[in-house]
């Protein structure tokens, strides 16, 4: 959900608010990596770093290539499909350290997938996958730890709630946040740095939670 159309579209959906550690000018090829816990968010997500002028490629379900009109989008934007469970899998990767190469940003999500919990409320990340520590190694990227809380107002649930939430999204008018953490270096051993990146996801998370008034486990 991240195409131009879609992401321009997401302020009517709800209430968008950002919050940044961001002070320097990031080098080129930066890796963001976001908590994933709504099928909204990546639109959520795109709409706040556009506000900072930030467009990155984003890593994404190779299903969502199959949604006539949206695929060829999603592919003329540079956008990389990840077919999850499948040997083509850690082609998306080799795609990204690419995009990274030639100087664009690259959005991932950290868990690899969605939580399977039902409930709407805000939740810390889940374990991390290692592909994130893999691409920073060999590529050598910062990387920008992103916090997002609230795009499960819009969309979570069973397929029929998912699709009542976003009715409804405008009238509602739920109110998402995202913070950006400050950029840095992960450990290059593979382990140490996806702990240390869910840590940070973790923290910019805590601060979204926060903003829009959502109780934070301690």
């Amino acid at each position: 959900m991240f195409s131009r159309t879609v992401v321009a579209l997401t302020p009517f959906f709800g209430r968008l608010t950002t919050t940044t550690e961001i002070t320097l000018r990031l080098p080129a090829g930066s890796i963001f990596v976001a908590n994933h816990d709504s099928l909204a968010d990546p639109a959520v997500v795109m709409a706040a770093l556009r506000r900072y002028d930030l467009e990155p490629v984003v890593l994404a379900a190779a299903g969502l290539w199959r949604i006539p009109g949206f695929g060829r989008a999603l592919t003329r934007a540079g956008h990389i499909p990840v077919r999850r469970g499948t040997a083509q899998a850690a082609l998306a990767l080799d795609a990204a350290a690419e995009a990274l190469a030639g100087g664009r940003h690259v959005l991932l999500y950290g868990e690899g997938r969605l939580p399977s919990r039902r409930d709407a409320g805000a939740a810390p990340p889940e374990p991390f996958r290692t592909g994130l520590a893999r691409l920073a190694r060999t590529s050598g990227a910062m990387v920008v730890p992103v916090g997002h809380a609230g795009a499960r107002r819009i969309a979570s649930g069973s397929a029929a709630k998912q699709l009542a939430g976003t009715l409804t999204a405008p009238v509602r008018r739920p109110h998402c946040h995202v913070h950006l953490g400050a950029p840095l270096r992960l450990p290059t051993e593979t382990d140490r740095g996806t702990a240390f990146a869910r840590h940070a996801v973790t923290t910019a998370w805590r601060t979204a939670a926060r903003a829009i008034g959502e109780r934070v486990p301690t």
